[in-house]
């Protein structure tokens, strides 16, 4: 189906790939992975032919249909069925010429054309369609124009699935999905009867979507069997041979250069060691494989507050007076609380969240919340509200106006921003940089309460899995909205379902709920083994375990280290004081007095610095051999 064969490409001088080569057969699912900017969508537009490489050769089987999501999102007056419908080209014009053909050998053609593109059943295909992206009976036969530019963006991927191409290339198709959405998408690619290949850092939907998984990285690309997971897997054994390949070969090469350094001068063994020269200079050197350093995340914990954080009692919010999105809310946050929000967009969770973060008074009942309490907010929107001119730099000194500009600088630097970036403009950092700054703005204050909205869209997988270290980590409460779900199975312990203008609990995993959704959608295409599969729900309670056993672990390290910090700085400072020769000037009483005392004084706090030492070690070796016995 598809053959990249040896093809190279640059923007300006920078070599994007570099003579790389891959093969996907017809009817396969392939996940193209690799860095951000490492060249996944230039790659998909070589193989649209919107570019060409400068060496080399893409080529898709000669009358194969490819399919993509354009970035221009449909929006006439048409309902959304019909904009569906009508974006099979061959369908419309078939139909159009069936109601007008006179020859009997064309109108025969006609039929049976449409009979093989099974176009008497393009309504009910369409539906299904539309309403397994989150478009009920009603939403379908509203305008297309009506709706905004995300909801669009979802038709317009209806349009692409509904005419099944033998290439369906799709670049971050869940950016635009929420998670019932990617769901819903994961389901309909298993069983998608042609060719796919897609963009994507969300985990689970390449590790149930796809059969293979396709590297981009360091220009090359490498195509590995199963899931993300299982790439991960081969990956890192790859990685493991390649390493002791290459140190068995730097052994095998200081061997030879030995001999011949030893004997290049020998008559007698000359001969031999021109030959082992030789054979020396033809030796290709194995190249190590290359890992991309993911950038942790660290959040400010927080100053612990007793519970409730929040208590809502009968409260309503909404924008509109008399309008409420949600009602009689009775609920409470907890200091130690993982709550994920489930629902389908525009059911409010980004109202709840809202709420919550006090960004949105409730209209009725009370929201009762500590007078202390501080809360981190992260949402989509904040990124396109930062100025664009300004640098991160810039950001960070207007919640530090009094501190100097290395401290500035180092804040910044936790969170990825170096020299490098830390000057550069807003508008020139790529997405996932963008987010990383939004995290250390809405972190600063050290929150008890974490609101994150979609925060993993312009992450890719490694920056993903630092979010949900730190996440982990971190000792207040998190409140989540979000279509990744590896994120909420290895952050949330518990889930909230947003619907119907209430927010409830929701009894049971989110195993249970991709069954309850795909009965809802029309997505009985689930597999089956979903239902006794209780792995996620165990996964997502381990997960909760743990954090809560190595909790106090973790925070006995965190003293202990920051003990032996203030006594080294207190140590430095006084061996700082004994060196100044001009304590040592005079030789009367007062100052040989306070010579003596500063000696005394540096002898405890050395002292004092051993114990707190060794007590740091213990508290580490502790919190080390609990993490490690969790696995």
């Amino acid at each position: 189906m598809l053959h990249i064969t040896d093809i190279t490409y640059r923007i300006g001088d920078r070599l994007l790939i570099d003579q790389a080569t891959v093969v996907v057969p017809a009817g396969h699912k392939v996940g193209l992975v690799g860095p951000n900017g490492a060249g996944k969508s230039t790659l998909l537009k070589m193989i649209l032919g919107e570019l060409s490489p400068e060496t080399g050769e893409v080529k898709v089987r000669p009358s194969a249909r490819l399919g993509h999501v354009g970035q221009e999102a449909p929006g006439g007056p048409q309902s959304l069925l019909d904009t569906v419908i009508q974006s099979n080209k061959e369908l419309v014009s078939l139909e159009a010429e069936a109601l007008t053909a006179t020859d009997p050998h064309r109108i025969a053609e006609i039929h049976t054309r449409l009979a093989d593109i099974s176009a008497h059943t393009a309504n009910a295909r369409a539906a299904t369609i539309l309403k397994g992206l989150g478009f009920d009976e009603e939403a379908q036969a509203r305008p297309c124009s009506s709706y905004s530019g995300g909801w669009r963006m979802r038709v317009a991927l209806a349009c692409v699935l509904f005419n099944e191409p033998d290439l369906l290339l799709l670049d971050e198709p869940t950016n635009y999905l929420d998670l019932e959405g990617v769901i819903w998408l994961e389901t309909f690619l298993k069983s998608y009867p042609y060719t796919v290949l897609i963009v994507s850092h969300d985990r689970d939907l390449l590790n149930n979507a796809v059969g293979h998984i396709v590297h981009l990285e360091g220009g090359k690309l490498n195509i590995y069997t199963g899931g993300y997971d299982r790439f991960e897997q081969l990956r890192a054994e790859k990685m493991e041979r390649q390493a002791a390949l290459k140190s068995k070969q730097e052994a095998e090469r200081r061997h030879i250069q030995a001999f011949v350094d030893r004997f290049k001068a020998k008559a007698s063994k000359a001969k031999q060691a021109q030959s082992r020269l030789k054979l020396l200079e033809k030796m290709q050197p194995i190249a190590t494989m290359a890992t991309s350093e993911t950038i942790p995340f660290r959040f400010p914990n927080p100053e612990p507050l007793s519970s409730p954080l929040i208590a809502l009692e009968g409260a309503s919010v909404g924008y509109e007076v008399d309008h409420p999105i949600l009602k009689k809310l009775d609920l409470r946050v907890d200091m130690d609380d993982r709550i994920a929000l489930l629902g389908a967009n525009g059911n409010g969770k980004s109202t709840f969240a809202k709420l919550l973060s006090g960004r949105l008074a409730p209209m009725d009942g009370t929201c009762r919340k500590s007078k202390v309490l501080k809360v981190g907010y992260f949402a989509q929107h904040q990124l396109d509200e930062l100025n664009p001119k300004s640098t991160p730099l810039d950001q960070m000194k207007k919640l530090m106006p009094d501190a100097i500009e290395s401290k500035v600088r180092a804040r910044l630097g936790s969170f990825g921003f170096g020299a490098d970036k830390a000057d550069r403009s807003i508008e020139s950092l790529s997405g996932g940089e963008k987010a990383r700054l939004m995290f250390a703005v809405c972190t600063f204050d050290a929150p008890q309460l974490l609101i994150l909205d979609e925060p993993t869209n312009h992450l890719d997988v490694d920056s993903r899995e630092a979010l949900i270290h730190a996440i982990n980590d971190f000792d207040g409460a998190v409140v989540l909205i979000s279509h990744d779900r590896h994120l909420l199975e290895a952050c949330a312990d518990r889930l909230w379902l947003v619907e119907k203008g209430d927010v409830k609990r929701f009894e049971g995993d989110l195993a249970d709920y991709r069954i309850h959704l795909l009965k809802e959608r029309g997505g009985d295409r689930a597999d089956k083994t979903d239902k006794s599969d209780s792995s996620r729900k165990a996964q997502r309670q381990a997960a909760a375990d743990i954090r809560l056993k190595l909790a106090p672990l973790r925070r006995e390290a965190e003293r202990a280290e920051a003990k032996v910090e203030k006594l080294s700085a207190l140590v430095a400072n006084l061996e700082e004081k004994l060196g100044n020769p001009a304590l040592y000037a005079s030789q009367d009483a007062a100052a040989t007095a306070k010579v003596t005392a500063l000696q005394v004084d540096l002898a405890k706090q050395k002292a004092l610095l051993e114990d707190a030492e060794m007590a740091w070690l213990e508290a580490q070796e502790a919190y080390d051999s609990a993490v490690e016995a969790a696995g």
